[in-house]
């Protein structure tokens, strides 16, 4: 297989906790993203799926700086974006951009939609032709040309996250970082942005990072799937033996959650109901992660050593110490104890 085009290794982003009366001092730090190993190849989607506050946004804002990197390396076409700043960061942003959660939180309101389109060209020193420049960014959205000369508060949600992803492609970029792209729309205009995106993809030879809680979402847009918990990457595997054969205790217990279309099937299948709330950041457990509310935990090792990610069949990759044994039956399900489920 060919060189990753994003490559990330070891990410960390710690954001520090100060004294409430000495500002300067230091007293801990939430560990939002904390060890993190991700590979994304050109011309392919991976969504990155879990819970709210698992660190998926702050991973997507970390690979672009506009969070702070503490530890960790963001290649991007073999160069470090970790470790640039100035002029040169600001010409590697050109090949890197961001569709954000909510369009109308990142369109400014006073701007029209042609000087919305048009400011990343002008920022970057790129000659255009405005007319034809804006109207192509339109058509390739599927607006109408006569959107230039509105503002965001004249569109609908599904509308202004079209300008959203407009304004993302206006630099021609080769790396787009979706944030949540269709979470605050309808279900009805969900898919029209997805196979926007799909369409986008296939026409501009985009490499894309999905980020979302929705299952169902990411299964539709994703070549690859990663699932986060607290921090750090528990499994990761093409989307289709992802869905079809998840192999972490945390994966499965987020598939049993989606809900199936056929009433039969729906009724007969198990669901596995996790125990406890998501553990802070500022204190996570030891050991692995997930072992506070684990039913196959193990004492002795899964409360003090924290599992690599290990590929136990090809492209598939699980941070689990008994990944094999729950799989075969060797392990079996048990109650999550209240003082398992309190650690962290």
């Amino acid at each position: 297989m060919t060189e990753p085009l994003v490559d990330i290794e070891g990410l960390k982003v710690h954001f520090p906790i100060r004294d409430g009366l000495l500002l300067n001092r230091q007293v801990g730090a939430v560990k939002a993203v904390d060890g993190v190993d991700l590979q994304i190849h050109s011309g392919k989607t991976l969504g990155l799926v879990g819970e709210s506050g698992c660190g998926k946004s702050t991973l997507g804002r970390a690979v672009l700086r506009l969070a702070p990197v503490t530890e960790g390396r963001v290649l991007f076409d073999g160069t470090d974006v970790a470790s640039l700043s100035g002029e040169a960061l600001r010409r590697i942003r050109q090949d890197m951009q961001m569709v954000f959660q909510d369009p109308l939180a990142s369109l400014n309101p006073r701007q029209s939609v042609e000087t919305i389109l048009t400011e990343p060209l002008r920022a970057h020193g790129i000659a255009y032709d405005k007319s034809n420049r804006v109207a192509e960014l339109l058509d390739q959205v599927g607006l109408p040309r006569s959107a230039a000369q509105k503002y965001p508060h004249e569109f609908s949600g599904g509308q202004r996250q079209r300008i959203g992803i407009a304004r993302a492609v206006a630099l021609e970029p080769r790396f787009v970082i979706a944030d949540e792209p269709v979470s605050a729309l309808d279900v009805s205009i969900q898919a029209q942005v997805l196979n926007l995106l799909e369409d986008l993809q296939v026409q501009l030879g985009l490499t894309f990072l999905v980020i979302a809680h929705d299952l169902a979402v990411v299964r539709h847009v994703s070549d690859e799937v990663a699932v986060m918990y607290l921090g750090g990457i528990v499994e990761q595997a093409p989307a289709d033996d992802l869905y079809t054969q998840p192999m972490h205790p945390y994966t499965v217990a987020l598939m049993s959650a989606v809900p199936v279309p056929d009433p039969v099937v729906e009724a007969s299948r198990e669901r596995v109901l996790l125990q406890g709330d998501l553990p802070s950041p500022a204190n996570p457990p030891s050991g692995c992660r997930f072992h506070t509310r684990c039913p196959f935990r193990q004492e002795s090792r899964c409360d003090t050593e924290r599992p690599a990610l290990r590929e136990l069949k090809p492209g598939h990759r699980v941070a689990c110490h008994y990944a094999e044994e729950i799989l075969a039956g060797k392990i079996t399900a048990h109650a999550v104890t209240p003082e398992a489920a309190a650690v962290g």
